[in-house]
């Protein structure tokens, strides 16, 4: 596929290339996010560019086993390849599916020591190995996370400009109301966007076409290849266990209480033969968990309890892809997104926060009832985030803002397909507006 589609990592990788003191970089990410089309363009500002896939060119492994300094790798790169060029700083060198030769990472060091050749590694499950290959060059490379497309990148990819999608935050700014025009062409879009997901090929295929031909079809196919991931790589746990859990993602927030629960998962499942397996999925950038509180207060790392959590898809096209096909209909040609118990909504929102950079909290309390669906915070707050996929009462949301229990809460915000209002307890913005929340609670004085 030609690279059309305009990535964030575009502009990061420019900015890496302009600091002179530039450290070899790793980039992880899920399968199919695009890492790779990224990078190789990138890669035209380079007068050479060497890239090496250690799955589909495996004999390239063994160009480390006389050492790892630069000398010697490329002397035996040239040899496996003797029309590459390797020109001192003006070439970029790509060691692809790393994690099918994690001894590439320890030739970093060196590379960034002799400091005349750039150098990125790339792979699709570095997460799940990551554990082996995390210690080594340490203080010599740089680590970055690539995610399929987010909302922002999907409106470049449909031809928006950056001057109209930046009036959606000074809408934000200043509590203005969308006209009926803007808020239906904006919801529309979002609408598309979690139909349709974030994979790059898939987005290409929907706005080229700028239709639904082929999509399901292709996320499909990206499903079956994360199950075969599964099995090929899932060492040393229960790949069926995992295959499991997987499957039941859709099950887990079918629920009105949306808890991951293993006694769900199977007949007489106990947690402790199933130790590794959401981790894992977790690693392989497949799912998002979200961690239950303690108690909805700052600070957050520490204080939520690690063994209740929810499961979400990291792509939500790919959730709705996994539904069962009356619901896939229904949610295509009715856009009826308020069945299935919210959960498309709440995984859409958890997908954005994470690709914002946010950990994922929720709070559940029954005595007295209490229900909260994430958290983010500012520098001195905690800010309660309510998703709402119909137009209801916002009991526990009130509640945590007006009761003098929760003091590092201070006001809310409320997510639905509702124009931007403020009621003195918390602030309302359209779904498609998430993706903006942190840079608005950043620069708005809130």
């Amino acid at each position: 596929m030609e690279y059309t589609l305009k990535r964030k990592l575009d502009t990061f990788l420019l900015e890496w290339k302009a600091n002179p003191d530039r450290l070899p970089l790793i980039i992880k990410g899920a399968r199919q996010v695009g890492k790779t089309s990224s990078i190789t363009h990138f890669a035209k500002n380079y007068r050479s560019f060497i890239p090496i896939n250690f799955i589909e060119d495996p004999q390239y492994k063994t160009i480390f086993e006389k050492g790892f300094r630069p000398e010697n790798v490329i002397k035996e790169m040239s040899l496996l390849n003797p029309d590459w060029e390797f020109i001192p700083h003006d070439t970029l060198i790509l060691f692809d599916e790393m994690q099918e030769c994690p001894d590439c990472t320890t030739s970093l060091k060196f590379f960034k020591l002799d400091g005349r050749y750039d150098v990125i590694c790339s792979g699709s499950l570095l997460g799940v190995h990551y554990k082996k290959i995390s210690s080594v060059s340490v203080g010599y490379k740089e680590d970055v996370e690539m995610h399929s497309l987010d909302f922002e990148e999907f409106l470049w990819a449909k031809g928006y400009h950056q001057e109209q999608i930046d009036s959606i935050f000074e809408h934000m700014k200043n509590l203005e109301p969308f006209s009926t025009t803007e808020f239906n062409v904006w919801l529309e879009n979002f609408r598309e966007y979690m139909v349709v997901g974030g994979m790059p090929a898939i987005v290409d295929k929907f706005v080229s076409q700028n239709n639904y031909s082929g999509v399901l079809n292709a996320q499909k196919k990206i499903l079956k290849d994360y199950e075969d991931d599964i099995t090929k790589y899932a060492e040393g746990l229960d790949k069926g266990k995992i295959k499991n859990i997987y499957n039941h993602i859709p099950v887990f927030l079918a629920k009105e209480n949306k808890k991951f629960q293993i006694s769900k998962v199977a007949a007489g499942a106990r947690n402790r033969e199933y130790v590794g397996t959401v981790d894992w999925l977790n690693d392989a950038g497949i799912i998002n968990q979200c961690f239950c509180l303690d108690q909805p207060e700052l600070p957050l790392k520490g204080n939520y309890k690690p063994n209740d959590y929810k499961i979400y898809f990291r792509d939500t096209g790919l959730l709705i892809a996994s539904l069962d096909d009356e619901a896939q209909r229904d949610l295509r040609a009715n856009k009826n997104f308020n069945t299935y118990k919210g959960a498309v909504y709440e995984n859409i929102i958890a997908d954005v926060f994470v690709k914002e950079g946010y950990n994922l909290y929720y709070f559940k309390n029954d005595k007295p009832p209490l229900e909260m669906d994430f958290f983010v915070r500012t520098a001195d707050s905690l800010v309660p985030v309510e998703v709402k996929a119909a137009d209801n009462a916002t009991i526990s949301l009130n509640n945590l803002i007006k009761k003098d229990s929760y003091a590092d809460i201070k006001f809310g915000i409320k997510l639905a397909n509702k124009n931007i209002g403020f009621n003195g307890v918390f602030y309302t913005f359209p779904y498609f507006c998430a993706f903006l929340l942190k840079r608005w609670l950043a620069e708005a004085k809130v």
